[in-house]
């Protein structure tokens, strides 16, 4: 993935991209920012945990850590959701009406082992916009995962709809563990038991998958 990131920004200079976090994208974010440049791009963090500023298991530090320290990244030119505001629906609401303003060039995802796009957990809705949301047991656990010692019982995201209305999407996808989530992304009924597979909705998705996520195929 990381090279087609590179030829992504490169042959669309002031691309405006929506990135996710987490251990799946990490290698590829490592190589990407070994020689590749995001000078010209605008980035949307995807979602954020309800934790507190300097977390190591927020989105914003670990995507700072993972890429963003590692490229030279004019002011401005990155955006996330502010778990701290006061108002947290009329932060989300500036959130949508920002991104919506410019689009979405590409939209980057990684698949939850229960078919989360960001956190957008089982049930959400094929209209959902940005929004604060509840989090399964499953993804709060996984919240402590990236080094705080707090679990996230809750969070902020993209929705369904914000992803879609991207003019590409892609899916990473690795390990084993991945494998039969991913089948269900594929064959499953769309619909919100599996919010993945809403992304077959969708006429520009690509989907990067390992040999291990990919075997149920």
């Amino acid at each position: 993935m990381a090279g087609a990131l590179r030829r992504f920004v490169e042959n669309k200079p002031g691309a405006r991209m929506c990135l996710p976090t987490g251990a799946t994208p990490r290698p590829a974010y490592h190589r990407f920012a070994a020689d590749g440049t995001l000078s010209s791009a605008t980035i949307y963090l995807l979602d954020e945990f309800g934790l507190p500023p300097g977390s190591p298991s927020r989105c914003d530090e670990m995507i700072a850590r993972d890429l963003l320290d590692r490229l030279d990244v004019p002011p401005g030119s990155f955006h996330a959701l502010d778990v701290g505001a006061g108002d947290l629906e009329a932060e989300c609401a500036r959130y949508e009406a920002s991104v919506r303003a410019g689009g979405l060039d590409l939209a980057v995802l990684g698949l939850g082992g229960n078919g989360h796009l960001g956190l957008n957990e089982p049930g959400s809705d094929r209209t959902s916009v940005t929004r604060v949301v509840s989090l399964t047991p499953e993804t709060s656990e996984h919240s402590t995962d990236y080094g705080s010692d707090q679990a996230a019982t809750w969070g902020m995201t993209m929705g369904i709809d914000t992803l879609l209305s991207a003019a590409e999407i892609w899916l990473l996808v690795t390990g084993s563990h991945k494998a039969a989530i991913l089948r269900r992304t594929l064959s499953d009924p769309i619909g919100p038991d599996v919010p993945s597979t809403f992304l077959r909705l969708h006429d520009a998705v690509t989907i990067y998958a390992d040999q291990a996520a990919a075997a149920r195929l």
